[in-house]
């Protein structure tokens, strides 16, 4: 085992939902096999379903068998897990079925011991998370503030407000050191190995600057649309949905001022700097510098597909964004005059997330014109998805008697390199919460600096009605106009290349 972690018993609210199939299930099964979980732990899962624990069990096997990195599950190490693994049901609305989740619990603690820490994740839609925290502290099931932890996934809250809201009901009743605010993109391991390029290298630190990067990209894009999420999403959109939490964080790392120490309120720290150094959004900015658009129908890989506004659940008038690219400048020292673009968009040509930092040219070509006729800049390609991949882009003299430069890649290739199966992001951020390591969680105050943001943005798109959508095509790249913002400083949007079947 890694860590000396204390006896735990997680409880899952929204233990029937598809989160705990596809995610939750098949990491805690996986940290299990990899000796990561604690010698005594305690799974419950709830819902308002009545199901037995055997029922319960199945559910969670049918889910590791679907979706876990390592397959269907033994039948000799399932029997062991499954002995850890009980489900009781619960409704927040139904007092009696909250005090017999507690003496569950409390009877457990007893069987464990006095340093037994319980962690409630709650695996349900953003409108039950005030209610079921009410409900933990009114009927008593989070009063130990030394060993009880709560998960919140995201979204975290719909906009400042709301946010603010949310953050001011779980001061309450929880410290801010028991809160746990998950967003699974910093739990992947190319966005962890980030800071690890940049503060374990003596390498690159000393160019992270103004003085030699153009600018940044920080691109998600998804050929999916919204599939079954129609009703959530077209109260949602791209800002809400990614950028706000997603791509921001990834922002925070790459733009992050070095930590004095791995710590996590440090670390935290850093990013929360970098957030409020970002220039503010005036009506006029946003104007100039965000672009929103809406698909239409088209073609994914040779499969028509429906256009945004005849998917299920969604308006057939929707004002609401599946594409968003912005500029942020950012006004300090490292970064002053150095543009970030971000953009996230649904059905378009690639399911892709690459961060691309763009170095200056060099101050003086030496080469003649028939040597760099494929010149391009260097550039260093952070790519998370599909491959999980950093390569430098570098120039080098092509073989041959003539002296004529071709770019070529350095690459760390995760396949390459890794000696057993990478780990979800599900079962880093798990086991962070059972050894009480916040790093990669967000604190309050990045949250809504986060939502501070972008809410001059967001305001403007929702008073004022698109005329133009939809507006790109779905198996596109996105809006005409996103190719223009990133185009009027002489760049252009950066993608891994295809690769086609054989």
């Amino acid at each position: 085992m890694k860590e000396n972690i204390n006896p735990t018993i997680i409880v899952i609210f929204g233990g029937t939902g598809d989160l705990n199939s596809r995610k939750l299930g098949p990491a805690l099964y996986n940290l299990y096999l990899e000796g990561f979980m604690p010698e005594k732990f305690e799974l419950i899962g709830t819902a308002r379903s009545n199901l037995t624990d055997a029922n319960y069990c199945d559910f969670l096997e049918d889910g590791i068998k679907n979706f876990s990195r390592k397959g269907k599950a033994l039948k000799k190490d399932w029997q062991k897990f499954t002995k850890h693994v009980s489900y009781t049901p619960a409704d927040i609305k139904d007092p009696e079925s909250l005090i017999t989740l507690k003496n569950k619990i409390e009877k457990i603690q007893e069987e464990f011991g006095p340093d037994t820490q319980v962690i409630y994740y709650l695996a349900v839609a953003p409108k039950f998370f005030s209610a079921i925290a009410d409900s933990l502290h009114k009927y008593g099931l989070a009063g130990d503030k030394d060993h009880t932890r709560i998960v919140i996934e995201k979204p975290f809250g719909h906009d400042l407000e709301s946010a603010q809201e949310l953050n001011q009901m779980l001061k309450q009743h929880f410290r801010e050191r028991q809160i746990y605010r998950i967003d699974h993109y910093l739990g992947k391991e190319a966005v962890q190995n980030i800071m690890a390029f940049r503060f374990a290298n003596s390498l690159f630190e000393p160019l992270w600057n103004r003085n030699y990067i153009e600018h940044v990209q920080i691109s998600v894009s998804e050929s999916i649309g919204v599939e079954d999420r129609g009703g959530y999403y077209d109260g949602a959109g791209a800002l809400r949905d990614m950028i706000q939490n997603h791509l921001l964080q990834l922002l925070c790392i790459i733009a992050m001022e070095p930590p004095t120490s791995f710590d996590a309120n440090e670390i935290r720290d850093r990013k929360v700097d970098a957030l409020k150094s970002i220039r503010k959004f005036t009506n006029d900015s946003v104007r100039k510098n965000a672009v929103r658009g809406q698909y239409t129908d088209g073609w994914i890989n040779g499969v028509e597909v429906p256009g945004y506004r005849s998917e299920k659940d969604v308006n057939p008038e929707s004002n609401t964004e599946t594409y968003a690219a912005i500029k942020f400048n950012i006004d300090n020292w490292r970064w002053q005059g150095v543009p970030f673009y971000l953009r996230t968009g649904k059905r378009m040509q690639q399911s892709s997330s690459i961060i691309t930092i763009q170095f200056k040219d060099v101050p003086h070509q030496i080469f003649q014109n028939e040597s760099v006729e494929t010149w391009q800049q260097n550039r260093l390609i952070i790519s998370i998805q599909p491959e999980m991949s950093i390569r430098l882009q570098v120039q080098a003299k092509r073989p041959g008697l003539k002296m004529v430069l071709n770019p070529v890649d350095m690459i760390f290739d995760y396949k390459g390199a890794k000696h057993t199966d990478t780990p979800e992001a599900y079962e880093t951020l798990l086991l962070d919460v059972m050894t009480g390591d916040q790093t990669l969680f967000m604190r309050v105050d990045q949250v809504e600096y986060a939502w501070e943001l972008l809410m001059p943005i967001l305001n403007h798109w929702e008073n004022k009605t698109s005329i133009s959508f939809p507006n790109y095509t779905s198996g596109s790249w996105g809006p005409e106009e996103a190719e223009a913002l990133i185009a009027k400083n002489g760049f252009f949007w950066y993608s891994l290349p295809i690769k086609h079947k054989d």
